[in-house]
């Protein structure tokens, strides 16, 4: 083994935090050798490669869901040794309720994914999107307004997390007097290691929002259905599987705690990521103040070159093969969503910033296929939204250097964990502008 790949090999990627700053070279190191190639210390099939990974995601037939946010991490109930060669889709199922966050939409499979998503659907409609977004703008400057004279901030505390919690509590329904109960439960303040502040939510999935949503949810739908009003959560509560089967109260409450997951943690992660960018690159912040119809295409770039989502687990149901790549039935599979847009057989020049990168918006940052991420449309308006607020208002937007360090010398730590890409805090400065 000869010194680069010793340097790669010798640490694993799912429980070291080696690799947690920087994944990109591990994933570009992978990608060299094979766009899907087993990883030596967990027997996992990495998919690095853009084509390869589209494959499997676009595939439930061949690869299930069903342990996509924890893999074999969190302990995999189910039996796979010695049925290598078989077809485990009836394993899978037998031992389906076993298996971690079982009642969570990320890990279900056709049919049961196909009828449970149809009631997110059902609500993420283009005039609730449009009538959402309207929120948006009026929140975005209520937020503004609780930190701008100070001149400085803790982006996530003070804007990302609260506006991500209080747009989806809007497009849900949430009735105004209980979103400061949803604040409360659903942002956590904790400090760094170094004693600063840092507001965000646990960087592997709990229970313990989830808790508060099902049972908050579920109080909503019981008395909607028996007190319609014409609400938003009226039109939850009515919604019917495709079947025209009413779904349980749970049930609706479950898709209602999805979307709060997926539309609060991949918008936080993207916010504060395109502000970093920005503080680190005037010249472009440049550009997207002189020029706001690019940032649309900025957000998606942001989404390519550095995406909330890491990768997701895959189980193969029955003997496979992926890029020429074998996989026995019972190998759970990595799709790493970070190192497919980073796929120079894709993106050329994949580890460069590319404001006008023409392909930019076929990234996978929110994954791809069935479980393509549900809260999407909401990262990109709130983001879309948050840039145009902020260059109302401030005339410059710097990283703090008595926080993160000087330009070419910046310190920012990230989310120690193996599904999510994010920092865990960053700070900025800005000059305000007077309201005209």
């Amino acid at each position: 083994m000869n010194d680069k790949a010793h340097a790669f090999e010798a640490y694993d990627f799912f429980r070291s935090n080696r690799f947690v700053n920087d994944p990109y070279t591990y994933f570009d190191y992978l990608r060299e050798q094979s766009p899907v190639l087993r990883e030596p210390h967990n027997g996992i099939v990495m998919v690095t490669g853009y084509n390869e990974a589209l494959e499997v995601y676009n595939d439930p037939d061949r690869f299930s869901s069903c342990m996509s946010t924890t893999g074999p991490f969190a302990g995999c109930p189910i039996p796979l040794k010695g049925h290598e060669n078989e077809d485990i889709s009836g394993l899978i199922e037998a031992y389906r309720d076993k298996t971690p966050f079982h009642d969570q939409l990320p890990t279900m499979d056709p049919p049961m994914h196909t009828a449970h998503r149809s009631l997110l659907m059902s609500l993420i409609t283009p005039r609730r999107l449009k009538e959402n977004e309207e929120f948006m703008w009026k929140l975005a400057d209520q937020q503004i307004d609780t930190f701008i004279s100070n001149g400085e901030c803790e982006w996530m505390n003070a804007f990302a997390q609260p506006f991500a919690v209080l747009v989806v509590s809007d497009l849900l329904g949430v009735p105004p007097e209980d979103r400061i109960k949803f604040r409360q439960h659903l942002i956590r303040v904790e400090q760094d290691s170094g004693g600063a502040v840092v507001g965000g939510t646990d960087g592997e999935v709990t229970h313990g929002p989830l808790i508060f949503l099902y049972d908050t949810f579920s109080a909503y739908i019981e008395d909607r259905r028996r007190n319609p009003t014409g609400d938003v959560l009226t039109g939850l509560a009515q919604a019917t599987f495709p079947d025209g089967s009413v779904p349980e109260p749970i049930d609706v409450a479950r898709i209602a705690a999805n979307l709060f997951a997926a539309g609060q943690e991949t918008t936080v992660r993207l916010l504060s990521y395109a502000f970093q960018l920005m503080g680190d690159r005037p010249d472009i912040q440049k550009r997207l103040r002189e020029d706001r119809s690019l940032i649309p295409n900025f957000v998606e770039e942001c989404l390519r070159i550095e995406g909330p989502v890491k990768g997701d687990f895959r189980l193969a149901k029955r003997p496979a093969s992926i890029g020429g790549v074998d996989v026995p039935a019972g190998t759970f599979l990595f799709i790493a969503n970070s190192a497919a847009n980073r796929d120079s057989r894709k993106f050329e020049n994949p580890s460069e910033f590319q404001l006008d990168r023409k392909n930019a918006r076929l990234h996978v940052g929110f994954g791809a296929g069935r479980h393509a991420c549900p809260g999407a449309p909401l990262a990109r308006a709130e983001t879309i939204v948050a840039l145009n607020r902020m260059f109302d208002r401030t005339s410059d937007i710097r990283i703090s250097e008595k926080v993160h360090g000087p330009a070419g010398a910046r310190r920012y730590s990230y989310l120690p964990t193996f599904i999510l890409r994010g920092l865990t805090h960053i700070n900025l400065e800005f000059d305000a502008v007077k309201a005209s």
